[in-house]
C-alpha cells in the first residue's frame, strides 16, 4: 500500500494515469481508511481506469460488476446452479437413500453455488483482497442500490440458505456513476466521494503525450487546445479525454502532424457522438476554433 499521497501519484503517473491532487488525495484515503471510494462526474474522464490501474499497481486482481438497467441479485451476487441440483435430486431418488429433508439439505450445498461478482469480491484472497469496481451504478435502480448497502457497510452478503458470507479482508472498492440520475444519499454516506472533472489543457497535454507518445508536438498541442475550446461550446455532449485519445490516434493512422480544417471536418465523428454537435462544429465553427488555437500556440499561450 502507498504511503503517501505523493507516492499513490506516482505510483499512477508510472501506469500512465495522470491524477488531479483532489483524486489522488480522495484514493489515498479510501485505501487508508478501507471505505468504498464513488467517482462521478462525465463520461470519458478516467473514472473507470482508476479502478484499473489501482488494481495492476497494488498487484490485485480486478472484479468488475458493469451496472445496467434491470441488474438483479443473480447477476450481480449469486445464483443457485438449478440445473445440477435437479440432476442432484434426480439420482438421490433413483438410488433411493435419501430422505426429502437430507435432499432439501444437500441441494443447497456450497458445491452448486454460483458466485457472481459481489461475492467473489468479498471472497477474495485475504492476502491480497481485489480491487472491486462498480461500474456505473446510476444505470441500476434504487431497489439494487438499497441491497448494495450491506456490502458497503458491513462487507458482506446475507444468502437465505447458508447464512452471512462476510469478507475476512474488505476489498477495495471503487464506485463509478455518470450522473444520469442522483445515487442514494444512503450510498453515499458508506462512502468517500469525489467529482472526476475535465482536465486543464496541460493535464490533458500529459495524459496524450503518455497515451500516445509517437504523436507529433505540434498536433498533440493543437487537439488538446481543440478539445478545452469545445469544452466551452453549448454542446450535447462534451468530449471526455477518452474521446481525445481516441481522436489523437485515428489522427495518427491518418499520419497527421498537424490539425487542418479539412481533417477536422472529416474526423469529428470520432471527437463527438452526436449529429447535432458535429453539425454545430463542422465547417466554418471548426476553422475558428482551429485558427484561435494555432494563434494562441503561436504566441505561446
Amino acid at each position: 500500500m502507498p504511503q503517501s499521497i505523493d507516492e499513490l501519484q506516482q505510483r499512477l503517473a508510472g501506469a500512465d494515469y495522470i491524477a488531479s491532487r483532489g483524486l489522488a488525495t480522495a484514493a489515498f484515503l479510501a485505501l487508508r481508511m478501507g471505505r468504498p471510494l464513488l467517482l462521478e462526474g462525465e463520461a470519458g474522464t478516467g473514472k473507470t481506469e482508476i479502478a484499473k490501474v489501482l488494481a495492476a499497481t497494488l498487484g490485485r486482481p480486478l472484479i468488475r460488476l458493469q451496472c445496467y438497467e434491470g441488474l438483479d441479485i443473480a447477476s450481480a451476487v449469486y445464483e443457485w446452479n438449478y440445473p445440477r441440483q435437479m440432476i442432484e435430486i434426480r439420482l438421490a431418488e433413483a438410488a433411493g437413500d435419501a430422505t426429502r429433508e437430507q435432499l432439501a439439505s444437500d441441494i443447497f450445498a456450497d458445491r452448486f453455488l454460483i458466485r457472481r461478482p459481489l461475492l467473489q469480491a468479498l471472497e477474495g484472497d485475504p492476502a491480497a483482497p481485489p480491487v472491486l469496481l462498480i461500474d456505473e451504478l446510476d444505470r441500476t435502480d434504487e431497489p439494487f442500490e438499497a441491497f448494495l448497502l450491506e456490502v458497503l457497510s458491513d462487507f458482506q452478503i446475507s444468502i437465505p440458505e447458508l447464512g452471512t458470507i462476510k469478507a475476512t479482508v474488505p476489498p477495495i472498492v471503487i464506485l463509478t456513476s455518470n450522473r444520469t440520475r442522483e445515487i442514494h444519499d444512503a450510498v453515499k454516506r458508506r462512502c468517500l466521494y469525489h467529482w472526476v472533472d475535465y482536465p486543464d489543457a496541460a493535464r490533458e497535454l500529459d495524459i496524450v503525450r503518455r497515451k500516445s507518445p509517437g504523436a507529433a508536438e505540434r498536433l498533440t498541442g493543437e487537439i488538446v487546445g481543440f478539445v478545452q475550446n469545445l469544452r466551452g461550446q453549448d454542446l450535447f455532449k462534451l468530449p471526455g479525454v477518452a474521446e481525445t485519445i481516441d481522436w489523437t490516434r485515428a489522427l495518427m493512422e491518418l499520419d497527421r502532424i498537424c490539425l487542418d480544417p479539412e481533417t477536422i471536418n472529416d474526423t469529428l465523428g470520432v471527437l463527438l457522438k452526436y449529429q447535432d454537435d458535429i453539425a454545430r462544429i463542422k465547417g466554418s465553427e471548426a476553422a475558428s476554433i482551429l485558427a484561435q488555437v494555432q494563434a494562441d500556440m503561436a504566441a505561446g499561450r
